[in-house]
């Protein structure tokens, strides 16, 4: 799933996001998992995290951040946050409940995310076929007395211009018209941001609520209501 505001950046030297998580998960099993059913993750787990991870486990904040924004945004995550389920702290201890605002949030970010993924291997389908076309074209002009025998039927063609025209009509499930209710946004002074402020994200056409958890200078680290972390600017946040 792409984060809006920043996109996921190429990883920092050493460890892997994977293999970060796959550490979360021994260290911290009743707060993190590797499959299954994931737990919504307690608002401020950023902080918990960066004040826990010792020096010898050779995890910077950075690679925390990377680590938090895959888990968070993965469908397993997302499809865990429903209205009433307790988040959790690094010792599996319940916290505040997910309210309807929250989760409605993470099921439209699922369903992006999926939508997403399927318009991928419709590209990735249409490409195979376009290379699969090119190479029959290059067979039948290497061999000129084959052309009868790759020459297709009527109903064939026909067969093969009905499948190309279903995979590249959209799906009437996704086919979604959403109609935006303007909102006025008041911009914020970050050099009154402190951490723990609500504040309201612009992503999109439409704002969305978050807590920050980190400011360096104008960068401002925040946390969804989904549990996602993410780093933006400024200039993007607004007074909720």
């Amino acid at each position: 799933m792409t984060t809006p505001t920043e996109q996921i950046q190429a990883q920092p030297a050493g460890k892997d996001v994977k293999q970060i998580l796959a550490e979360l998960s021994e260290k911290f099993p009743l707060c993190f998992s590797q499959s299954g059913e994931a737990k919504p993750l307690k608002i401020g787990i950023f902080q918990d995290l960066a004040q826990r991870l010792s020096e010898e486990d050779g995890i910077s904040k950075t690679q925390i951040r990377h680590a938090l924004r895959l888990y968070t945004s993965s469908w397993r995550y997302l499809a865990g946050v429903k209205v009433g389920v307790a988040r959790v702290d690094l010792d599996g201890q319940a916290g505040d409940l997910i309210d309807e605002q929250q989760a409605a949030h993470a099921a439209e970010t699922l369903e992006q995310s999926k939508a997403k993924a399927a318009e991928v291997r419709k590209a990735k389908a249409a490409a195979e076929r376009a290379k699969h076309k090119e190479q029959q074209k290059d067979q039948a002009k290497a061999a000129p007395s084959d052309k009868a025998a790759y020459k297709k039927s009527p109903t064939n063609k026909a067969s093969v211009a009905a499948k190309a025209a279903k995979l590249n009509s959209k799906p009437q499930t996704t086919e979604k018209v959403v109609q935006e209710q303007a909102v006025e946004l008041i911009a914020l002074n970050t050099a009154t941001l402190k951490v723990g402020s609500v504040v309201q994200l612009k992503v999109g056409l439409k704002p969305v609520p978050a807590t920050v958890l980190e400011v360096v200078k104008n960068d401002v680290v925040v946390q969804l209501a989904s549990g996602m972390v993410i780093k933006t600017q400024g200039d993007k946040l607004f007074q909720a």
